[in-house]
């Protein structure tokens, strides 16, 4: 079982500074390596004695989790607006060029240096397990949207296809470093075999 928190105070400020420790630590993070930066060096960049940071974060691991869960916070904001948009199946294939766009701007080295940690490391696997299946869960909830489901109709009739869209997206991001311009040829292949995965679950959901 992963590690939480353990900061006891329950109050703004706390919740502040939790928030501004992550912010530090994502920074940290990117510039040292996962595997670089050292606990004392993610004390060091929040400005923190070792003792302190401990308070708020014993290990790595619960640092991951913590990022995972204020990630998710974000994504069920993105997820919120696609269902809302007036073409949320145009709106969710929108934000997936969007993440492949970013990859390739090097906006997700961080997360593939962790996934990267998490084959070796089985606390890490296990909190990317959780995103892995939150993320899933909602890209099923938006094909649901679109084909007229409930969400838990949406989890039992296209939860694999979700997942599966999930981990191609996840094999994108986390691929070898290509920062710069994006390879519209492969943006566009990847998209068009997910639209394949979209077209297959929006039939299977019509013949229900």
């Amino acid at each position: 079982m992963l590690q939480q928190p353990i900061a006891t105070t329950d109050t703004a400020e706390a919740r502040q500074r939790a928030e501004a420790i992550l912010a530090h630590a994502r920074q940290a993070f990117v510039e040292k390596g996962f595997d670089g930066a050292s606990m004392q060096d993610l004390a060091r960049a929040a400005g923190m004695s070792a003792g302190n940071f401990y308070r708020y974060f014993p290990s790595k691991a619960a640092l991951v989790e913590a990022m995972i869960a204020r990630d998710l916070q974000e994504i069920d904001k993105g997820f919120q607006e696609i269902i809302a948009s007036p073409d949320p199946l145009a709106a969710f294939r929108a934000r997936l060029r969007e993440e492949i766009v970013k990859k390739c701007e090097g906006g997700d080295r961080l997360w593939a240096e962790i996934a990267a940690t998490a084959t070796r490391k089985p606390e890490v696997a296990a909190a990317l397990g959780g995103l892995e299946e939150g993320i899933s869960r909602r890209m099923a909830q938006v094909l649901g949207h679109v084909a007229g489901l409930s969400d838990n109709g949406a989890q039992a009739r296209l939860g694999t296809h979700a997942h599966l869209i999930f981990l191609i997206m996840h094999g994108v991001m986390c691929g070898p470093s290509s920062k710069g311009s994006p390879d519209e040829g492969l943006t566009d292949l990847v998209l068009r075999t997910i639209d394949g995965v979209i077209d297959d679950a929006l039939s299977l959901a019509k013949d229900r």
